[in-house]
């Protein structure tokens, strides 16, 4: 589940004062109910501005490494702020865009600056980038360049490209334990959690708010579990499967990412006249793998071979506001023979930078961490065959991305029970075709966290949905952070439905602009959860 990195505040800025907040006792190394942690001394804010984000502010917060033993090494989290400006105050929105890998530091300024102005007044909007992410430290990097075209196909239809794409696999978990062997046993949710507490600590607030997207939900359930005292509201906005934490989540995926691809596919035939197709799904359908087949064989511009096309066009799941882009790359290829629009396609959504990287080395970090992973190879390759004779567009490339925890450094721990009654209410939302984290999920933290309340987006399948231009979800937000209202149902699913918004429209011209909410929205949440 690839993680693209967000626009970071820039590294000249960042760094700030440091803070130390440790637990009072973390005598034991996974307490099942941490004590408080001690009082510290605020952040020392400093100002780190954006053109589209002025009041933008970054500090920087001293952690232990090891929470069980906070007098040892320290590590520091990076932290950004838009700060309250209303008489009324509401305390610390912490806000996450999930990954695991995301950087939270840009978020802060998107959430402050698109939520009603009189709602954001009253917090100060916390972002922040996990331990091991971004401009926190140690950034991890395992091994940088280890997506760089032209990787071997995905598809492993010989021995050899099957051993060559397991050795990539263990090449990368051997980099990640020969360079940070001393860290990865504290790149977790677990420990993430902790991190949060620590920050709401040095904030000074008794209890906190969060907002968290995608895996950040995960995070937030996590965080709730371990504090559920210290929870004033908690929003949870297109939410892990609890239950699946993480080889069958990556499985499930695989089923509902085919879907959406489908759907993508569907909409082009719909738009046969912008792209001359066909009006077909079937017959655009069997275009795409014929191109996949081709670029296997010959990578467009020596850089976009069949994994690449897959890294590109998996976006698409996640967003449907990127389809009239990957529509025309495919139609220009199909048609014409045409390389250019798909690298540039490429270039624009399957690529990963040295941001990537990191956030990828975090990524493989806390799922390999988190919770058990097959160590038998035999079980991956045979789970994922069954899988691809039904949902064939993303089954493999995603077993390679997971591949590296076949062959980890370290031991996993437990998936967290986040089963939680002490909790006051807690929002969550939810698009009924959601490929990354599918809909099924949202309905068993439903279940899960007692009186939580569970608002539908129908017929969407967006991954991230609030603050995405959708008003009747994010009226339905602003209603909880203002006073704490959630929707109740008649004992249903659902306790509020919303409608999707319609599928984008063909591009009209080839200067047409993704700017948007959306847009903005899905560029800081990433891909690959």
């Amino acid at each position: 589940m690839r993680q693209r990195a967000a626009v970071l505040c820039s590294a000249a800025v960042i760094a700030a004062g440091t803070v130390t907040a440790v637990p009072a006792d973390a005598s034991a190394p996974r307490p099942t109910h941490p004590a408080p942690a001690a009082p510290a001394a605020g952040p020392h804010w400093e100002k780190c501005a954006t053109e589209d984000y002025p009041t933008l502010q970054c500090a920087s917060l001293e952690v232990p490494l090891d929470h069980a033993r906070p007098r040892g090494r320290r590590i520091t989290l990076a932290l950004s702020r838009v700060p309250h400006t209303a008489g009324t105050y509401q305390g610390p929105l912490l806000v996450n865009p999930g990954g695991p890998g995301g950087s939270g530091l840009t978020l802060a300024g998107f959430v402050a600056s698109s939520l009603p102005a009189k709602v954001a007044a009253q917090y100060d909007v916390i972002g922040f980038d996990p331990r091991g992410v971004g401009r926190s430290t140690p950034a991890l990097d395992c091994l940088p360049g280890h997506f760089d075209p032209v990787r071997p196909d995905s598809l492993p239809d010989t021995p050899d490209v099957e051993q060559a794409n397991l050795a990539r696999a263990k090449s990368f978990a051997d980099a990640c334990g020969e360079k940070y062997a001393d860290v990865l046993p504290y790149i977790d949710t677990v420990d993430a959690a902790r991190d949060v507490d620590a920050i709401r600590a040095a904030l000074g607030a008794e209890k906190l708010n969060y907002f968290g997207y995608s895996y950040g939900t995960y995070l937030g359930a996590v965080y709730a579990k371990l504090y559920p005292q210290r929870v004033r509201r908690l929003v949870l906005d297109s939410v892990v499967g609890p239950d699946d934490v993480w080889y069958d989540a990556n499985l499930n995926q695989d089923l509902a990412f085919n879907d959406r691809h489908r759907a993508f596919l569907a909409w082009v035939a719909e738009h046969d006249a912008a792209y001359g197709l066909g009006s077909d799904p079937e017959r655009v359908e069997a275009a795409w793998y014929a191109m996949r087949t081709a670029l296997a064989k010959r990578p467009a511009g020596g850089k976009v071979g069949a994994s690449e096309l897959e890294d590109t066009y998996m976006p698409g799941g996640y967003y449907n506001g990127y389809w009239p882009y990957l529509a025309e790359a495919f139609a220009a290829y199909a048609k014409d023979g045409d390389t250019g629009p798909l690298v540039e396609a490429y270039e624009n959504f399957g690529t990963l930078d040295a941001s990537g990287d990191n956030g990828y080395s975090v990524y493989t970090a806390v799922q390999c961490r988190d919770a058990a992973w097959p160590r038998d190879w035999d079980e991956w390759r045979d789970d994922s065959w069954d899988l691809y004779e039904k949902a064939p567009f993303m089954v493999w490339n995603n077993a390679w991305y997971n591949a590296p925890c076949a062959f980890w450094p370290t031991g996993s721990g437990q998936p967290v029970d986040v089963a939680n009654g002490e909790l006051p209410p807690v929002l969550l939302f939810q698009a009924t075709g959601d490929a990354a984290t599918p809909y099924e999920g949202g309905v068993a933290a439903h279940r899960l966290l007692r009186d939580s309340a569970l608002v539908v987006e129908e017929g969407g399948g967006n991954h991230g949905i609030t603050l995405s231009g959708n008003d009747c979800l994010d009226e339905h937000l602003a209603a909880y952070l203002t006073d704490g209202t959630v929707p109740r149902g008649d004992g249903g699913e659902a306790d509020a439905v919303c409608q999707a918004l319609p599928d984008p429209k063909p591009l009209e011209s080839k200067a047409a602009s993704t700017s948007s909410r959306g847009s903005t929205l899905h560029g800081l949440l990433g891909f690959r959860r």
